[in-house]
C-alpha cells in the first residue's frame, strides 16, 4: 500500500492543533510528518501517520473534516538542485504537484520526500524513468513502516512533541 497523507482544515486559534494531536495520541497513532500552513482565520494541516485509515475515521468521528490522499515517495541526494530536477521533470510532463512532505526516514543516506500530484500514476512512471523513485520506500507496506524507519528524534523536532 502506498504512503497516505491526511489533511484537514482547522480554525486558527489556540488549542485547535492540540485537539487533533489529542485524538491521535489517545489512540496511539504515531506521527511521521506534519505540515501546517495558516491564514489569520484558518489552518491547513497535513499529517503522515502510522495508521491513516484509522486516524481518518477517528478524526471524522470527532467532527473534523478530513481528507486522505495517496502519495509517492522519491529519494534525493542531499545536495542543491536535486528537488529542482524532480520539479522540472514533472512540469515538463504537465503534472502538477499538490503536496510535498519531507520524511525523516532515509534511504541509504538520501532524503525521502513524499509527494502527491494530479496524476499520480503518470508521475510515478515519469519519476521512475528519471531514477528518483525510492525502491526502499515503494517496498514499505504501510505508513507504520515509515514511522518505524524514523531515526532517533532530535530534541529540536517540534512535530513529534505534539
Amino acid at each position: 500500500m502506498p504512503i497516505q497523507e491526511i489533511s484537514l482544515t482547522l480554525p486558527n486559534r489556540p488549542g485547535a492543533l492540540a485537539g487533533v494531536a489529542r485524538v491521535l495520541a489517545q489512540e496511539r497513532i504515531n506521527l511521521a510528518a506534519i505540515s501546517v500552513d495558516a491564514t489569520p482565520s484558518r489552518g491547513r494541516v497535513r499529517l503522515i501517520v502510522s495508521n491513516p485509515e484509522r486516524a481518518h475515521r477517528l478524526l471524522a468521528e470527532a467532527d473534523y473534516e478530513v481528507e486522505i490522499r495517496e502519495m509517492l515517495v522519491i529519494r534525493l541526494e542531499d545536495r542543491a538542485g536535486m528537488f529542482l530536477k524532480v520539479l522540472e521533470t514533472l512540469a515538463q510532463e504537465k503534472i502538477n504537484i499538490q503536496n510535498v512532505a519531507i520524511l525523516l526516514a532515509r534511504d541509504n543516506g538520501r532524503a525521502l520526500v513524499a509527494l502527491s500530484a494530479t496524476n499520480l500514476a503518470r508521475a510515478r512512471k515519469v519519476l521512475q524513468q528519471a531514477g528518483v523513485i525510492s525502491q526502499y520506500a515503494e517496498r514499505l507496506v504501510t505508513n507504520a513502516d515509515v514511522v518505524a524507519a524514523v531515526p532517533t528524534i532530535p530534541t529540536e523536532s517540534v512535530g513529534f512533541l505534539l
